[in-house]
């Protein structure tokens, strides 16, 4: 790799989608103190076990995806959509040989904890939305619930990254938007960064290869689609009801929610577990 992320200074996006191309995707230390637990015992283990430890975090999810689209083999008549589907396709050997974590969340931003903190509420609203959206494509009689789970999980994916990459700059974003409420997110990320993350995201997508299925589910734009506006209501409830259960959003949230479910207002608060007023 030519330039560590304090190096990268460029507010040109495709220098920073090269520099993300040819850089070790960071995963949390609990990731890979497990995923090292995991192996002592290599022999006796199972895909099943291995996922379990994968899913947990979202840059594991995509590095498993991406080395599996890159290595599919001739037999493999469909893209793997799923983390635990492409671990047990490519087999615990292969996992361990290839996809050992080298690089770590927490050495990254050690000298950056405001970053490290806001990085992990992100991965924990990831966690949010995927559990919202899967839930909500049984509730639909999704047959391929887990997909739509995977493309929750991973739709702010170029965040994540960025927090890692260039944690001053998100800092700065955050306490813009933090002293001005009014402000667009889109508005201060192209202010600050040169670029808004979604557009980040749409190129990561595509230069990483990730299965098209698993694309088009995390493309906004294609919100006329009943599996895409599910992912995307569940990532905006996930973002809103973060920032407390009083957020202004919340209401449009829960109204386009009712309209994708089919249900009335009331029963959508009390399936994503809105608080009770005493």
């Amino acid at each position: 790799m030519s330039s560590t992320p304090q190096e990268l200074v460029t507010r040109d996006i495709s220098a920073w989608i090269d520099f993300i191309r040819k850089a070790e995707i960071p995963v949390l230390k609990h990731t890979a103190r497990e995923i090292a637990r995991l192996k002592e015992d290599e022999d006796n283990l199972s895909a099943r076990a291995i996922s379990s430890a994968v899913l947990n975090d979202p840059m594991m999810v995509f590095k498993v995806l991406t080395f599996s689209q890159k290595h599919k083999g001739k037999k493999q008549l469909q893209d793997l959509v799923q983390a635990d589907q492409a671990i047990l396709m490519m087999g615990t050997s292969s996992f361990f040989l290839n996809l050992q974590p080298k690089v770590l969340v927490e050495d990254i931003l050690k000298s950056n904890l405001p970053a490290l903190m806001h990085l992990l509420r992100l991965v924990r609203r990831a966690h949010q939305a995927a559990h919202f959206a899967a839930d909500w494509a049984t509730h639909l009689a999704d047959l391929h619930a887990e997909e739509v789970r995977t493309a929750a999980l991973l739709h702010d994916l170029a965040e994540m990254l960025m927090w890692c990459f260039a944690p001053d700059k998100m800092n700065a974003i955050y306490a813009m938007q933090n002293a001005d409420k009014t402000l667009r997110s889109v508005a201060v990320q192209q202010d600050v960064l040169g670029f808004r993350l979604q557009d980040l995201q749409k190129e990561l997508v595509e230069i990483f290869q990730l299965p098209p299925l698993l694309s088009k589910l995390m493309q906004d734009n294609a919100s006329s689609e009943q599996r895409v506006r599910n992912v995307i209501l569940a990532v905006n409830l996930a973002r809103h009801s973060a920032n407390g259960w009083d957020d202004a959003a919340l209401p449009d949230d829960y109204s386009d929610i009712a309209a994708l479910l089919r249900m009335d207002i009331d029963r959508v608060m009390r399936i994503v577990g809105v608080p009770r007023i005493q």
